[in-house]
């Protein structure tokens, strides 16, 4: 009788469990987030991340306070950065989403001396996986993203990455690369509507 009933109760809970995970929301945009993330899939014709959370203290409300980049160019590639100064030598807090509809190749970004271009993204260092995405990770950037640690994936011939600026409060990569696991476990791909 024990055992019938124990096992009865087990059967109860994997039901209620099963219904839950079956009946559980999916993430999506936070909800004052998602407008512009919305306006950005859709001026660009393409899927966008929008990320779900932020390093403290951004939010990533396309259009508020910490918004400090938003640049698309001809080609729909686009640029979007998030940056906060912090007061009396706090340092810096300074995230760019970038994507690149319909290229997969790394673009090249003037070099250092000359006119000579170099890769964009470069020194590559081993991979993060999260949310279904695998991501290189790249530790010398140029452009908006220089001393930064950026992550590129690609997303149906798309190249997306999200990096990060090391600098204080955020002083070690080490310390980057686990915001940017965080980042790329939270970001919910958003589709243009038209």
């Amino acid at each position: 009788m024990r055992v019938t009933a124990a096992a009865g109760l087990v059967a109860l809970a994997l039901g209620v469990l099963a219904q839950g995970a079956a009946g559980a929301p999916k993430a999506a945009c936070p909800a004052n987030w998602a407008r512009g993330w919305q306006k950005l899939a859709d001026r660009v014709g393409a899927p966008v991340y929008c990320p779900t959370w932020m390093p403290n203290p951004l939010d990533a409300q396309i259009g508020g306070q910490y918004q400090d980049i938003y640049s698309i160019s001809k080609d729909r590639s686009y640029l979007v950065g998030f940056l906060e100064h912090g007061d009396l030598g706090s340092g810096d807090v300074h995230v760019n989403f970038r994507g690149y509809p319909g290229r997969s190749k790394i673009p090249t970004c003037p070099g250092p001396v000359g006119n000579a271009k170099v890769p964009c993204f470069a020194d590559p260092a081993g991979h993060m996986t999260a949310n279904g995405i695998r991501a290189t990770v790249y530790q010398v950037n140029q452009g908006a993203d220089q001393w930064h640690v950026l992550l590129l994936w690609h997303y149906r011939g798309t190249l997306y990455t999200v990096s990060q600026h090391v600098i204080v409060p955020y002083d070690s990569a080490t310390r980057v690369k686990q915001n940017l696991q965080h980042l790329l476990k939270s970001l919910v791909l958003v589709q243009p509507a038209r």
